[in-house]
Parts: structure tokens; C-alpha cells; sequence
């Protein structure tokens, strides 16, 4: 058996079965110098298929290896434009390049950095899969005499083997993003688990928040359509990083409102609540950021209401057979939809009710107790200070 064999019937078997990209990358890279290959650092990048995220990949160098996510806007940056992954991608062929003796001056910012790093020569190639996407591959070596043609067969005849060995878990890694943007975290986990089916629910309790911005049905018959769009866009950005960022879900986007969930799984109820007005306030902060913008652009400032609620809360999957959409529904839901209406006739732009209240100590004012519908008692209310 050559040594191309050995690689290719690894990757076929072993490596097709971890499902680990680290480990899978790791190894390749390991039986190439092994194999005689001068390899300082491999890059292996795999397309995504989802609107905020272009891709995601595995840098091996002999200290450690790593994994990145490749934001869409980053393919219009410099950093991506004229380097080689942009190179073999778009020209949809090889490219081997020596990194000695640059030109700073004209050469691209990325080969510049692998020089400096101790590189003496590039190679990039392109991995194929089964559903005709193509993927990009660097290698580089610190050799002085750089990578040989029996160095660079060996990386050719064996990338078929790796990409046999990665493409089930890129296509698992894109299926699981995807539905991330669209459902969140703790929902995409449940879904690509198979735990929940149409018609399956799962019971929990969590901290709902709901929030809304003000005014949207008259912006949307005044407003041009892309100040609309940008405007949610802000509004989007200041709820959604705010929620992610304190370890909560944004599960739906109702027009302009917004519903998210905080689980109470490991910790405590008390730190759950504090989580979700955590992301309240910061939300409110980061909208009068963009409103200073705004206001300085003569741009009309944006408000929101928020309001948030403990108690039970249920997923599923429901729908028709054909079409399924995941939600999660419950009292708790509706009383935090409601909250956040009296967040307009109480003049405050967060409101917490007293479910959430009682495992707070101080920061909060009482607004009084009012009627909700569908709720057959008051529900007293809190503002956030």
C-alpha cells in the first residue's frame, strides 16, 4: 500500500466516522509529515450555507489547532479579497506560491503574515463534495527549499480522502447553523437531535422577554422602506447580541417584536432572572447608542418596550405535515407580551412582574398592580431602574 493509500484508507474509515473536524484535520496533518511533508500550518475551510455566516474552518499549526467562523461581510474585506482562499475559490484551480522575498508593498496583507510567521512557501487546493461545492485548503511550509513536487502530489492525491472524511461533518455543521440563526441555540440542538418531532413538546421554566419597538405601523406608512429595513436592522442588533451575549434565546421575530427565553437548566432561578434584565438593560443602552447616531445623521431616534416574566413555558414542533414551524407557547409567553404593552401606558421602557421580582433584591419600583387579558388576576408590574 503507498503512502497516498494509507492517508486515503484512513480518512475513508476512521476519519469519516469521528465526526470531529479538529480531530480529522489533526490527524491529516499528522500523517503528512510523517509521510516526509515540511508542514508548519494547514487551513481548512468549509462554505456554509447560511446568511450571516459564509464559513468555517480548522487551523493546524504544530502547537495547537483551532476553529473560526467566517461572517459573511468578511468577503468583501481586504483580508479575504486577492488572498488565496478568494484565489482558488473563484479561478477554481491550485495555486503555489513561494513566501521569500515579498514585496510588502504590492504582495496581499495574508502571505505577508504567513512570511512573517516563518513560512518560505504556500500551497492551496481545493476540496470537492458531493453536492458540487468546492472548499479551500492552504498549506504551508518554513522549509528553506519550500515544498517539493512529491510534497504536493502526495497533498493532491489524498485530498479526495479528506474530503470523504470532512464533508458529513460540514454538511451536520451547516444543517445546525442554519437553524441557529432561525430558531437559536438551545431549539436547533433539539431539532438536529431529533428530540423533537411534530407533535413532541418538552415543558420547561424559563424567563420569557419580550420586546417591541414602538410606533412600527406608523414608520411603516411614512418611513421609506430602506430606512424601514435599516432601522429594524439597529433594533434587531441591540435586542438579539444583548439577549445572546447573557445566555438567552431569540427564538421568533414577529414583526417588529421580538420573543426570547432564558432556560433555567444548571443555575439558578435568581440568576436566570438576573440574566434576562441584564440583557434588558443592555438593549435599552445599545439603542441610545444607535440613537445618538441616528439623531446626528438627522435621523428620527427609536424606542422599545420590554417586558419579562417567569414560569412554564413549552417547545414543540407544530404544524401540518409538510410545514412546521417551532414556538414555544404558555401563559408566561402572553403575560410578557402584555407586560410589554404597559410598558407604553406606564411610561417605562422595561417592566418586570412580580413573578420575576421576588428573586430580585433592589433596583426595581413598583407601578401597581393592572388587568391583563386573558389573565383572571392584576398582575403588579416593576420598573427596572
Amino acid at each position: 500500500m503507498t503512502t497516498a493509500e494509507r492517508i486515503n484508507a484512513w480518512m475513508l474509515n476512521e476519519g469519516r466516522l469521528l465526526g470531529d473536524g479538529i480531530c480529522i484535520v489533526e490527524h491529516y496533518a499528522r500523517l503528512l509529515r510523517e509521510s516526509g511533508v515540511p508542514l508548519q500550518r494547514a487551513n481548512i475551510a468549509q462554505l456554509l450555507a447560511n446568511p450571516l455566516l459564509a464559513a468555517w474552518g480548522v487551523i493546524w499549526t504544530s502547537d495547537e489547532t483551532t476553529q473560526y467562523d467566517v461572517e459573511r461581510s468578511t468577503l468583501e474585506m481586504p483580508a479575504y479579497i486577492g488572498g488565496p482562499f478568494e484565489y482558488v475559490l473563484v479561478n477554481k484551480t491550485t495555486l503555489h506560491k513561494s513566501l521569500t522575498d515579498l514585496n510588502v508593498e504590492k504582495e496581499h496583507g495574508a502571505y505577508i503574515d504567513l512570511a512573517a510567521a516563518g513560512g518560505t512557501d504556500l500551497y492551496a487546493n481545493l476540496l470537492e463534495y458531493g453536492d458540487g461545492s468546492i472548499q479551500g485548503c492552504t498549506y504551508v511550509t518554513d522549509n528553506q527549499y519550500g515544498f517539493s513536487d512529491e510534497h504536493i502530489s502526495l497533498i493532491e492525491n489524498t485530498r479526495h480522502g479528506l474530503a470523504c472524511a470532512l464533508e458529513p461533518v460540514a454538511m451536520r455543521r451547516s444543517t445546525e447553523s442554519l437553524l441557529r440563526t432561525y430558531i437559536g441555540n438551545g431549539p436547533a440542538s433539539a431539532v438536529v437531535d431529533g428530540s423533537i418531532r411534530r407533535g413532541e413538546h418538552t415543558t420547561i421554566d424559563a424567563v420569557v422577554m419580550f420586546s417591541d419597538l414602538r410606533g412600527f405601523t406608523e414608520k411603516t406608512e411614512k418611513w421609506a422602506k430602506s430606512d424601514l429595513f435599516e432601522a429594524l436592522n439597529s433594533y434587531f442588533d441591540a435586542v438579539v447580541d444583548a439577549v445572546e451575549k447573557s445566555g438567552g434565546d431569540v427564538l421568533k421575530f414577529m414583526g417588529d417584536g421580538i420573543l426570547s427565553v432564558f432556560p433555567i437548566k444548571n443555575q439558578s432561578t435568581k440568576s436566570t432572572c438576573e440574566a434576562a434584565i441584564d440583557a434588558a438593560r443592555t438593549a435599552i443602552s445599545s439603542m441610545n447608542t444607535i440613537n445618538d447616531e441616528r439623531l446626528k445623521a438627522g435621523e428620527q431616534p427609536l424606542s422599545m418596550g420590554i417586558g419579562i416574566h417567569l414560569g412554564s413555558v413549552t417547545y414543540g414542533n407544530i404544524g401540518s405535515p409538510s410545514r412546521l414551524d417551532f414556538t414555544v407557547v404558555g401563559s408566561a409567553v402572553n403575560i410578557a407580551s402584555r407586560v410589554q404593552d404597559l410598558c407604553k401606558r406606564v411610561g417605562e421602557p422595561i417592566l418586570i412582574t412580580s413573578e420575576i421580582f421576588k428573586h430580585q433584591s433592589s433596583g426595581f419600583v413598583s407601578q401597581g398592580a393592572y388587568n391583563i387579558r386573558g389573565v383572571i388576576k392584576p398582575i403588579e408590574v416593576f420598573a427596572v431602574e
